[in-house]
Parts: C-alpha cells; sequence; structure tokens
C-alpha cells in the first residue's frame, strides 16, 4: 500500500496520534513521514519567519502554461525530504506583488509556494481556479524544484477573486489537500461537492465581498461533515490580506500544516477553537478527525 494513498495517510494520521503518548518524538515523527520542522509554539507560528531558510526564483510568463507566471519560494534544505506546496492567486486587477508576503512566510514554515500572476487581470473567479491548477501542475512536472515537491500534498489559496478561484480549484479538483480563500468574491454561493478541508477567512468591515454575502454563505454552503472552519477579521478590510497580517499567518500556516501535512501538532491552534481581539467571529467542525 503505497504511503500517498488516502487510505494509508488516515492510517499514519491515527498512527501519529497514538504515537502522542510515546516517551520520544522521534516515534511519533517516524509514524508521520510528513511533519517538517519541529515542535510548533503559539510564538513559532506568529513569528515572521520559521524554521527554514528560504530561496526563491522566478517563473516568466513566457514559460508558463495556463497561468501569467509567478514566483516559487521553496525551503533549501532537503534534509527532510520533499514539501507540501500551495498556489496563491491575487485578486481583480492585482499582481502576484499583493501577495506576495505570503510566500516567504509560509515557505519558512515548510512548504513550496508558489504566488502567480494571472493571464489578465480581470480574470473572474472560475479562471483564476483554471490558473491555480495549472500552477500547481507547472510546479510538481516542469518547474526547477519540482523535485522537492510532493505531488500528492497540494493546496490552494487566494485573495478577493482569487479567493474565489480557490474555491473553484477545490469543486474542480478534490484531491486538493486544504484551501484557504482569503475575503473572497464569487456569485456561487453553495460549494456541496468540495471534499478539500477549507479555511474561509473573512474581514469585518469588507465592503467590496462583505461576509454577509460572501465568506459567511461560503462556509455555510460547503458540506456540514467537511473539515472547515470561517475566522473574521475583527476591524479588517477587504485588502487585509494584501500586507503582512499575523492572524491570516498563524492560522493558514496551522491550516495547511494539519491537512497538507497530516500534522496534528497544529491542531492544538484550531480545536479548540481561537479566540482574541485579532478575531470578531470563528465557526468550525472540530474536532478534526
Amino acid at each position: 500500500m503505497s504511503l500517498r494513498s488516502p487510505l494509508s495517510r488516515r492510517v499514519l494520521v491515527l498512527a501519529a496520534a497514538v504515537a502522542l503518548t510515546a516517551p520520544t518524538a522521534v516515534a511519533q515523527a517516524a509514524e508521520n513521514p510528513y511533519e517538517r520542522g519541529p515542535a510548533p509554539t503559539n510564538s513559532s507560528i506568529e513569528a515572521s519567519r520559521g524554521p527554514f531558510a528560504t530561496g526563491q526564483t522566478t517563473v516568466s510568463s513566457l514559460s508558463a502554461s495556463g497561468f501569467g507566471g509567478g514566483t516559487i519560494y521553496y525551503p533549501t534544505s532537503t534534509a527532510e525530504g520533499t514539501f507540501g506546496a500551495v498556489a496563491i492567486s491575487p485578486g481583480y486587477t492585482a499582481a502576484q506583488s499583493s501577495i506576495s508576503w505570503l510566500g516567504p512566510r509560509l515557505a519558512s514554515q515548510g512548504f513550496v509556494v508558489f504566488t502567480i500572476d494571472t493571464n489578465s487581470r480581470y480574470d473572474q473567479p472560475a479562471s483564476r481556479g483554471d490558473q491555480l491548477l495549472a500552477a500547481l501542475d507547472y510546479l510538481t512536472t516542469r518547474s526547477s524544484v519540482r523535485d522537492r515537491v510532493d505531488p500528492d500534498r497540494l493546496g490552494v489559496m487566494g485573495h478577493s477573486m482569487g479567493g474565489g478561484g480557490a474555491l473553484e480549484a477545490t469543486k474542480d479538483r478534490p484531491t486538493l489537500q486544504a484551501s484557504i480563500p482569503l475575503t473572497a468574491w464569487n456569485t456561487t454561493k453553495t460549494w456541496s461537492s468540495v471534499r478539500t478541508p477549507t479555511l474561509v477567512i473573512g474581514a469585518e468591515n469588507d465592503s467590496v465581498a462583505s461576509v454577509r454575502t460572501h465568506s459567511e454563505p461560503f462556509y455555510a454552503g460547503l458540506p456540514s461533515t467537511l473539515d472547515k472552519a470561517y475566522l473574521e477579521l475583527a476591524g479588517a478590510s477587504h485588502f487585509a490580506p494584501n500586507s503582512s497580517n499575523t492572524t491570516i499567518a498563524k492560522y493558514s500556516v496551522s491550516w495547511l500544516k494539519r491537512f497538507i501535512d497530516d500534522d496534528t501538532r497544529y491542531e492544538q491552534f484550531l480545536c479548540p477553537a481561537p479566540r482574541g481581539t485579532a478575531i470578531s467571529e470563528y465557526r468550525d467542525t472540530c474536532p478534526h478527525s
């Protein structure tokens, strides 16, 4: 049975949970080959940089197929093996520079991160979803860092229409392991066919894609049986994801680690539901199985 099959991954996660009672952390790591980096702490996931040194490489729009090029951020060490990966789309009229801060921040926590430009700055969510998937395909088959990426451990993120694109990508490719729409915009509100664990991040004062008409319906429109969460940023605007944001980074890292790496060490930051002055509302389907 392949370690990459869904059944074997569930067995490994269960074994890792059992190993939490083992006398050493080595036993736990041996049961989950996807863990990367040291045991997390609250301060380690809030830090602007994680434990991995990172590099980056540019992908020209001329060499890209199906999307507009972008920048790949990656851990420079290969001592721990391959990494999970995530592609991130900007929003309507925006370039990858608007979400570039997420590249090194997430990569330094042990992921390969691809912030992309879209074919047109006016592309709608469905197109952005297709482009996120095209970027992941490029990353795993043609990129200069493809040997660092585990093609079975992939996720998507996006801001605004890019967040709507992340929802579209998970609908079209249910094998994705994690999705994080950031103050997302999409005319579709029901996502009953999505099978990917999804963290919806909205902003309390969003006047472009209000949580009442977008993020909250997205969360409600996902299956009730899905591993999902809704985090609302207190006092934040639609453009909160366009600059360094500790709350977005902290819970994005935790979600990606938990569901792309099957790393149950990060469950503590998601269940029970987090609270704090930076969060105006949080909903979830804890506990995660």
